[in-house]
């Protein structure tokens, strides 16, 4: 929304095996799951053993229409996804699913996460032949399990032959004409849960896409699993699980998430309000009033103004109404346009000393920003602080940030950036208590903060890596 970090994608899939409209059904989780991407979405629909499918640019309610769902047909599985690309640029050639026709047969895939040696494999697969037609390394895994496809006697054999051949994150939902097929890393960067309409079987990043459609959530599909769903009901391969450490991206519960989803057994909303307790243990001060930035930094200021005893207010008004700000056209479009989007509550600071949680820092100028419109709405003082550690670190697995250059605390000293975005004091989480949000405490990558990877980072890092090079050849 603003210099904060996004997250990727979000998937989706439903395997009817009742009376559901897995168009309708698509639709609406990609509507739960907008927050994870709101550059373009898309839906594949297998209608009889044939797949066909309807993708865009743009959020989910702008792409399709009564008119566009009308013509996807009823069908008996469908895969959808809603993208933030981390790699490949914002193009309409890189929205998802990808839709792939081979000497086989077809398959829809929808991805989350990103590769970590996308671009040797796509190098490999160019030398010996392959076309590519997007700019993203969703389209190198479709490559993969089609070459083992050739080869495999089922899909699932294809998927299960090709997850070594992949490194890094990634959670697909795969459909074939005759199965549905949901897939996580054996790492589990990023979530993937399992939910049951009657006997309907549908996948989803996060159990609020399940709630949206009256799905019942059943379990999380586990590191390193294949879940398959066919006519027989539904079954798992383990082959991989349990070979690599589990390492659950820790920011999913910081930001990424819904509050009202539950990851890997723990609400993310609990997790928060534990992010700002502890921070209110680490980094006490004394305030007359503690507010949250909207909206992910509002269950941690819930939970650090319980822990303090230091009452919580509403501090900022948000307009839902409004367009992303970071596709403004110059920073100052984008500066008037936080002031739009964020509004301070003045009857609530006015005279006081205040307590600002955010959910993180990363390069500061937002964080100048709200600091900035609170004093000018009568804040006393602005303390502000961070429900999660310094970024010092990129992050490789399905974020934005990519580079060092990007981080502010990278360049600068905690008592240095508190003068930067103008605060009265700036506290951070410590890596130890985010370390303990949620009630599974174990598994998580904090790389980010740590610099400590679960795996090797790639050698050609960069959200815009394949079109470098595709520019470097059309130069020579």
């Amino acid at each position: 929304m603003f210099d904060t970090i996004h997250e990727e994608c979000g998937v989706f899939g439903v395997y009817n095996r009742g009376e559901v409209d897995v168009v309708s059904a698509c639709y609406y989780a990609l509507f739960a799951l907008q927050h994870r991407g709101q550059e373009s979405c898309g839906i594949a629909v297998n209608d009889g053993g044939v797949i066909h499918g309807h993708k865009d640019a743009g959020l989910v309610n702008d792409v399709f229409s009564r008119d566009v769902l009308a013509s996807l047909g009823k069908g008996d599985i469908a895969v959808g996804h809603v993208r933030y690309g981390t790699t490949g640029l914002s193009r309409r050639l890189n929205t998802q699913p990808l839709i792939v026709n081979h000497v086989k047969g077809t398959m829809a895939l929808a991805h989350n996460g990103a590769l970590t040696n996308a671009t040797e494999l796509r190098e490999a697969l160019e030398l010996s032949g392959s076309i590519f037609h997007t700019t993203s390394d969703t389209e190198v895994i479709s490559y993969i399990i089609t070459q083992e496809r050739l080869r495999a006697g089922s899909i699932e054999e294809a998927v299960c032959r090709a997850m070594p051949r992949l490194a890094g994150a990634y959670s697909l939902v795969i459909m074939s004409p005759q199965k549905l097929i949901a897939c996580r890393d054996p790492f589990g960067f990023r979530p993937l849960c399992i939910g049951k309409i009657g006997e309907s079987i549908v996948f989803a990043s996060e159990s609020c896409a399940l709630d949206s459609i009256g799905a019942v959530f059943v379990r999380d599909v586990a590191p390193g699993e294949i879940v398959v769903v066919d006519k027989q009901g539904m079954h798992s391969i383990e082959t991989h699980c349990g070979t690599q450490p589990k390492s659950t991206c820790v920011f999913e519960y910081i930001y990424f998430a819904r509050p009202d989803s539950v990851i890997d057994g723990s609400a993310v909303h609990t997790a928060r309000q534990r992010a700002g307790a502890f921070l209110a243990l680490e980094r006490p001060v004394q305030a007359d009033i503690v507010v949250g930035v909207p909206d992910s930094g509002i269950d941690a200021a819930i939970g650090y103004a319980r822990q303090s005893g230091i009452p919580y207010g509403i501090g900022f008004i948000k307009n839902k109404y409004i367009g992303r700000t970071f596709i403004q056209p110059t920073q100052a479009d984008r500066e008037d346009k936080v002031r739009i989007k964020l509004n301070p509550v003045s009857a609530t600071v006015r005279g006081k000393r205040v307590v600002l949680i955010d959910d993180s820092i990363v390069r500061g100028t937002t964080s100048a920003r709200i600091v900035r419109l609170l004093r000018e709405a009568g804040a006393s003082e602005v303390h502000m602080r961070s429900s999660a550690p310094p970024f010092l670190h990129p992050c490789y697995f399905g974020t934005d940030i990519d580079s060092r250059d990007k981080l502010i605390a990278c360049r600068h000293s905690i008592d240095e950036i508190c003068q930067i975005i103008g605060a009265d004091s700036l506290g951070y989480l410590s890596v130890e208590s985010v370390e303990k949000l949620a009630d599974n405490s174990s598994g998580f990558c904090t790389a980010c903060f740590t610099g400590r990877y679960p795996c090797d980072p790639p050698r050609c890092p960069g959200k815009s890596r394949f079109e470098r090079k595709i520019r470097q050849e059309d130069e020579r």
